[in-house]
C-alpha cells in the first residue's frame, strides 16, 4: 500500500472522509516488469488474497492504461499465466485503452496476438467518446423516433459533418505527438465510432453482438480510395504561432521534443463515401485538429433544402440550411435548426432553432464517459466497446490517407494559425462541393 494523504478542498467535499478511506483501503501497488512472467505470478497470488478477503466472487477486471507496446505482452501474460481463466461462473475481463494499432497492419498483429490468449467477450477496447450521453442517445434518437428513421437516408440527407475540435496544443505530449498525428489519434475511434453510429443500420435487438456488428459492417462499407483519391479527398495541416483566447501560442514545430521538420498533421478533414443503399451519394465530411478556436465536438446532419419554387415572388433569396445538429462537447444537446416566418405583414423568412439540452432538462451532471463504460464492462455489455473486425475495418479506411501522406512529405502539408478554424484548404474541400463547414465557434 502506497501512503497517501488526501487534500480537503472544495472541489472534494461531497466526499465524505469515512468513505473516501474506505476506498483508500480497497487499494494496493504491486511493481514489476510487463514482461517478466514473475510479476503476474505475485500478481495472482495477490489477487488470491483479496479474493480470499473480500467478496469478490472470483471477478477480475484488468485495466491496461500503458504505453500501446505493452498492450500485447500484458494482454498475452495474462492469458498464458491463467490469470484470465474463467471457471466457476467467474468472469475475468480486460480494458484497453486506444491507441489499437497505428496501421492496419499493426491493428491486425494486435489483435491476432490477443486473440490468441483471450476470448473476444473477454477484450473491451474502451473509448470514453462512447459514455457521453449524447453520444449513446444517437441510437435512441434514430430508432425509437418515428419521425428521424424514415427521412435518415440519400433522399432527405444532403450531406453529414462530424467535427472534433480541440482547443488544446499538443502540450507536454510532444513526443508521443510527433509519432502519431491528428489521424491515427483521433480518425480510427473517436470519429469513426460517431460515424459508425450516425450511419449504422437498425440492429436486430439492443444488446451489444447485434449493434458492434452493424457497427462494424458499416465500416465494411466505405469506400477505400487510392492514392489519387485519398490526396483529393483529405486535408492535413499543422498549426502555426496564433492566440487563443489571448493566450499565445508558439508554432508547433518549435514545441518540445517536436522535429524542427517534422511533417506531422495536427489537423486532418476528409470526405468520405459509404457504399450501400441507405447512404449512396450522400458525402461525410469528417475534421478533428489541435489549437483550434475553441472545444466542439459535434455531429451536423444536414436535410436538402425544400423546393423554392413556390417563394419565388417573395423578398426571400434563399432558405436557411436545415441542420440536425448533436452536440457532444462542450454541451451535450441535440438542437434542430428550421425555417420560420418573421412577424409582420410580408412574407419574410428566416433560420431559427429549437435545442434539447441534457443538464437543464433532466438536472444531470455532466460526466467523462469513463465511469459509465467501466460500469458496463462490469455487467458484461459490450455495446459501447469496439471489437476487433470494426477496429480493423477503421484502420482500411485510413490506411489510404497514411499511405498517400508518407509519399507526398511536406508536399501537401498546409498550414493554419493557432486560435483559427483551421486551414483555409479544409473549406474548399466543401466548398467544391458547393457546401460549407458549420462555424466553430468561439
Amino acid at each position: 500500500m502506497m501512503p497517501f494523504a488526501p487534500t480537503w478542498t472544495k472541489g472534494c467535499a461531497s466526499l465524505r472522509r469515512a468513505r473516501w478511506m474506505s476506498v483508500l483501503s480497497c487499494v494496493t501497488y504491486l511493481q514489476g516488469d510487463f514482461e517478466d512472467p514473475k510479476t503476474y505470478e505475485r500478481l495472482r497470488d495477490q489477487l488470491e488474497r483479496v479474493e480470499q478477503a473480500r467478496p469478490t466472487r472470483g471477478n477480475r477486471l484488468f485495466y491496461i492504461a500503458t504505453p500501446p507496446a505493452a498492450f500485447a505482452p500484458i494482454g498475452c501474460q495474462l492469458g498464458r499465466t491463467g490469470l484470465m481463466r474463467e471457471e466457476n461462473g467467474a468472469w475475468r475481463r480486460v480494458i484497453i485503452e486506444k491507441p489499437f494499432g497505428t496501421d492496419l497492419a499493426s491493428a491486425r498483429a494486435l489483435n491476432h496476438k490477443l486473440l490468441d490468449v483471450l476470448d473476444e467477450h473477454q477484450i473491451y477496447r474502451i473509448d470514453h467518446y462512447l459514455g457521453k450521453e449524447t453520444v449513446q442517445n444517437i441510437l435512441v434518437l434514430r430508432f425509437a423516433n418515428g419521425l428521424f428513421e424514415p427521412i435518415w437516408n440519400r433522399d432527405h440527407i444532403d450531406h453529414v459533418q462530424i467535427t472534433v475540435a480541440e482547443s488544446q496544443t499538443v502540450g507536454q505530449r510532444g513526443r508521443f505527438y510527433d509519432t502519431t498525428g491528428a489521424l491515427r489519434d483521433m480518425v480510427p475511434n473517436h470519429l469513426f465510432q460517431l460515424l459508425s453510429l450516425v450511419a449504422m443500420e437498425p440492429p436486430a435487438r439492443f444488446e451489444g453482438s447485434a449493434v458492434r456488428a452493424e457497427k462494424a459492417e458499416l465500416l465494411e462499407a466505405a469506400q477505400v480510395q487510392n492514392t489519387a483519391d485519398a490526396l483529393r479527398n483529405s486535408v492535413r495541416a499543422q498549426y502555426q504561432a496564433g492566440y487563443i483566447a489571448n493566450n499565445k501560442v508558439e508554432d508547433y514545430r518549435k514545441t518540445a521534443d517536436i522535429d524542427p521538420a517534422s511533417v506531422t498533421e495536427t489537423y486532418v478533414a476528409l470526405k468520405l463515401m459509404i457504399d450501400n443503399w441507405r447512404w449512396a451519394g450522400v458525402p461525410f465530411y469528417l475534421r478533428t485538429g489541435k489549437a483550434l478556436r475553441s472545444q466542439l465536438t459535434e455531429v451536423a446532419i444536414n436535410f436538402k433544402q425544400a423546393p423554392f419554387a413556390m417563394f419565388r415572388d417573395t423578398p426571400i433569396d434563399r432558405l436557411a440550411r436545415n441542420f440536425l445538429v448533436l452536440g457532444i462537447q462542450p454541451d451535450e444537446c441535440i438542437s434542430l435548426r428550421f425555417n420560420a416566418k418573421v412577424p409582420g405583414p410580408s412574407v419574410t423568412i428566416t433560420g431559427v432553432g429549437m435545442t434539447f439540452d441534457y443538464e437543464d432538462y433532466f438536472e444531470a451532471a455532466r460526466s467523462t464517459g469513463y465511469e459509465t463504460l467501466i460500469y458496463d464492462c462490469m455487467i458484461g455489455d459490450a455495446t459501447l466497446f469496439q471489437r476487433a473486425d470494426g477496429i480493423e475495418a477503421g484502420w482500411r479506411i485510413v490506411q489510404p490517407f497514411i499511405d498517400a501522406w508518407r509519399n507526398a512529405g511536406a508536399k501537401e502539408l498546409a498550414a493554419y494559425k493557432a486560435g483559427s478554424e483551421g486551414p483555409e484548404e479544409a473549406e474548399h474541400l466543401l466548398v467544391r462541393d458547393g457546401r460549407r463547414w458549420r462555424a466553430i465557434r468561439g
